[in-house]
């Protein structure tokens, strides 16, 4: 054998064995099911492990992560059933206060000079 891989690496064409497409057919296909076969067979055993996860998830009252997001979910659907705005959010204190705006408009309003100042007032 190793003669004919020399012989082939010189240029030279290896013999072909007749039977080489058909036996490679069947290596694939041996492959082939043998993947579905350790596929099948992982499939079981998650299912058996999903089962038994169930059965303490049960025992202790517990709640898979995706019925947690469907909860929550269903939680801010409800919170603004009815509202025609999006749910209100926590906003920081001193945000948006009307009082501070004014507060600030004050304050600049007493850096500006006096002739700019009766500029406003005429309008």
């Amino acid at each position: 054998m190793e003669n004919r891989s020399k012989h082939a690496m010189l240029g030279g064409e290896e013999e072909k064995d007749p039977d080489a497409a058909k036996k490679e057919e069947e290596r694939q296909e041996a492959l082939r099911q043998q993947e579905e076969e350790r596929k099948a067979k992982y499939a079981k055993m998650e299912a058996e492990r999903e089962n038994i996860r169930q059965g303490i998830r049960d025992k202790y009252g517990i709640k898979k992560k995706e019925e947690k997001e469907a909860e929550a979910a269903a939680a801010m659907e409800q919170a603004s059933e009815g509202s025609l705005t999006r749910p209100k959010k926590a906003v920081p204190a001193g945000c948006g206060d009307e009082e501070e705006e004014e507060s600030i408009v004050d304050t600049v309003m007493k850096f500006i000079p006096a002739p700019l100042m009766d500029m406003f007032n005429k309008k």
